[in-house]
């Protein structure tokens, strides 16, 4: 009878300590609220020719997010894509800088919405981080002389949990 009910609290101490340390990996979960601002820094359009205004292209931008908390990180995004008249499907990779010297890398998928002249106006996306999502929405501003492209601005959620120790 003893060994039995040394087994029952054995198993039930079992239980507990793998709901606890279970619960604990959850707590690690953060969410950020950021504004962006992003301009571009090089960029190429390639027209396919099969419809009026067809352009597959490559950009890279910069930006930079500015947190909820008062962080602040700078960002490099590396994109390609597929637009008709300016809208379209786009991807792109994103490389978040901190002050600490941490580093998140995002892979994102979305659409660029464009004006009826073909200029960038709004765009939306999800992303995947490791164990983390984020998404975004921006709207561009009209193209300045001299630029290599349209400046944006938007805001973002990025939800994230930190690796073990």
């Amino acid at each position: 009878m003893d060994t039995r009910k040394s087994i029952c609290v054995l198993f039930g101490i079992l239980v507990i300590l793998a709901w606890v340390l279970g619960s604990a990996i959850q707590v690690g979960a953060e969410t950020m609220n950021y504004k962006f601002y992003t301009w571009v820094i090089r960029g190429e359009d390639i027209p396919v020719g099969d419809v009026e205004g067809h352009m597959v292209g490559i950009a890279i931008r910069g930006a930079f997010w500015a947190f909820e908390n008062g962080e602040v990180a700078t960002i490099t995004h590396v994109a390609t894509r597929d637009l008709i008249k300016g809208s379209g499907p786009f991807m792109q990779y994103v490389t978040v800088n901190f002050a600490d010297s941490s580093t998140i890398i995002i892979k994102s998928h979305g659409t660029l919405g464009g004006t009826a002249a073909g200029a960038l106006a709004t765009g939306g996306w999800t992303s995947e981080i490791i164990k983390g999502t984020a998404t975004s929405k921006v709207k561009y501003l009209p193209l300045q002389k001299g630029e290599a492209g349209q400046k944006g601005y938007g805001e973002g959620t990025i939800t994230y949990t930190l690796p073990p120790k």
